[in-house]
């Protein structure tokens, strides 16, 4: 059983304030006006890459095992695309946290809904597929918006960060179950709920395979989405959230 983390007086320690005005400072940011949210977060994002080298490094070796066929400049802009986007994912972790539902309604558009709605007219539960995205906590506050669901989650160490994601991932959404309570998801599926569930949590070797990705022959990947085929009538629909680098809209 999954027990959610509540708000307590402990979280105002004074070890955790140096956090909280971390917290304070990105709720005042995601205050701005979202195309001048996205300029500062890609900002952030490229300002990141100077100062962390060894993930630079890791980015550019997987791209040059992924695509031998591209030029080094075209990697390269990948990499500084791909650090533009952790920025912004900072920033939309805030909107999505912090943001109302009209201002996200407003900049926002979703579609393929109607696949949801004719599987619940089955009365089958969902398991909705993502991945861990940058883009994660968004597309999570987008689906809720239209059809509030159930997460499946890794409680945060932190006590603090773990009660500030649960309550800003439920602001739409109806629950979030520990990814170790498998009993909690098989229930929720079983009562034609949606559960989100990332494929690429990791259940040890195990649930693991090997398969080709892009131009490598033998990538270690995760099968544990297999698992939960075995509940009764469950439907697998895939979802992602993809930002337009135009600045009108998130997809």
């Amino acid at each position: 059983m999954t027990h959610l983390p509540k708000f307590s007086p402990a979280l105002l320690h004074p070890r955790y304030w140096l956090l909280w005005l971390g917290i304070g400072l990105l709720w005042l940011v995601v205050q701005l006006p979202y195309p001048l949210i996205y300029r500062l977060g890609n900002a952030i994002g490229r300002l990141a890459m100077r100062f962390m080298k060894r993930r630079a490094k890791i980015a550019y070796r997987n791209l040059e095992l992924c695509f031998p066929e591209k030029s080094e400049q075209e990697r390269h802009r990948m990499v500084v695309m791909n650090f533009e986007s952790v920025g912004m994912g900072l920033m939309e972790t805030g909107m999505a946290w912090f943001w109302p539902v009209r201002r996200i309604a407003r900049w926002t558009d979703t579609i393929g809904f109607e696949h949801i709605r004719d599987v619940q007219a089955q009365q089958r539960g969902i398991l909705l597929i993502g991945i861990h995205f940058l883009t994660l906590e968004m597309g999570a506050r987008m689906f809720g918006m239209n059809e509030p669901g159930i997460g499946v989650y890794r409680p945060n160490d932190n006590p603090v960060i773990d009660w500030l994601q649960t309550w800003g991932r439920l602001r739409s959404n109806k629950d979030m179950i520990d990814r170790k309570d498998l009993k909690g998801m098989i229930r929720a599926l079983k009562k034609g709920e949606v559960v989100w569930y990332a494929p690429d949590h990791d259940y040890g070797p195990t649930a693991s395979v090997f398969a080709p990705l892009f131009a490598v022959d033998r990538a270690a990947t995760t099968s544990g989405t297999g698992c939960w085929r075995k509940c009764p009538k469950p439907a697998s629909c895939p979802s992602s959230r993809a930002a337009n680098r135009t600045v009108k809209v998130m997809n």
